[in-house]
């Protein structure tokens, strides 16, 4: 309750703040997220398609492999200037475990949430900032989910150089049953040609009583016209003995 209390006192200083509208943008794909707010009265749907992840280690010599789809989507709708509710789903989950020469097969559904993201005036025509208070709720089924609920507030700062380039940086704080995690994520992103663009992502986490991780991301975005894309995207895992790769497809639409 506490953790609640604390979330929707974050969401309503957000309400009370400065607002400054940042040009609107998908949040897909990447780990980090987009400083844009989606317009009010206006909803974006932004569909993984699906999105993959794969694990391989070696378990006792022998190796397990884990093989994991699902279609996570997001919808996002703007409340009012510089501020939108986001309602999240992972979607259907679809697993796939080898080990030992056995096979299984698991299906199921997974977490939801909910969260509210706030634009914050830098008074700076270049660089722009969101804050977004977010509520992981574990609903999902038992091989899909958290467990506990997880409470987060993140934000995103962005800086445009140019027309060709920009950067931003993602921090994340969160918690889940008590247990604190910090994330960080910056990012570059470039124009390549055309409607198509590129971003490339380092990933930082650290969680309470474990080790660092460490990933790489990258993908590709192809803006259809305004209010549509589509994106790939593949990133890998640099920590531990784990061989762990993640990736997939998705499409954006603002409507």
């Amino acid at each position: 309750m506490k953790k609640l209390n604390a979330l929707i006192f974050v969401a309503a200083s957000m309400l009370a703040s400065t607002t400054f509208a940042a040009e609107f943008s998908f949040d897909r794909p990447g780990a980090g997220i987009g400083t844009g707010i989606t317009p009010v009265g206006q909803l974006a749907w932004e569909q993984g398609l699906p999105t993959v992840s794969y694990q391989e280690q070696n378990i006792e010599g022998v190796k397990d492999k884990t093989l994991t789809l699902n279609g996570d989507m997001l919808l996002r709708t703007g409340l009012a200037n510089g501020l939108e509710l986001q309602l999240g789903w992972q979607g259907p989950v679809w697993q796939q475990h080898k080990r030992a020469g056995f096979k299984t097969e698991t299906d199921g559904l997974g977490d939801v949430s909910i969260g509210l993201k706030k634009a914050i005036d830098l008074k700076d025509d270049r660089l722009s900032m969101a804050v977004l208070a977010e509520a992981i709720i574990a609903t999902g089924n038992d091989e899909f989910t958290a467990h506990d609920d997880i409470y987060s507030l993140t934000s995103a700062v962005a800086y445009e150089f140019s027309d060709l380039i920009g950067t931003s940086i993602t921090m994340r704080y969160e918690a889940q049953n008590s247990n604190w995690a910090v994330t960080a994520i910056p990012t570059i992103d470039y124009k390549i040609a055309g409607k198509l663009s590129g971003y490339s992502e380092f990933i930082y986490r650290k969680a309470e009583s474990q080790d660092y991780q460490y990933g790489l991301g990258t993908g590709l975005v192809y803006a259809i016209n305004d209010r549509a894309q589509l994106d790939a995207s593949v990133g890998v895992d640099l920590d531990g003995d784990v061989r762990s790769y993640n990736g997939g497809l998705g499409v954006s639409v603002l409507f």
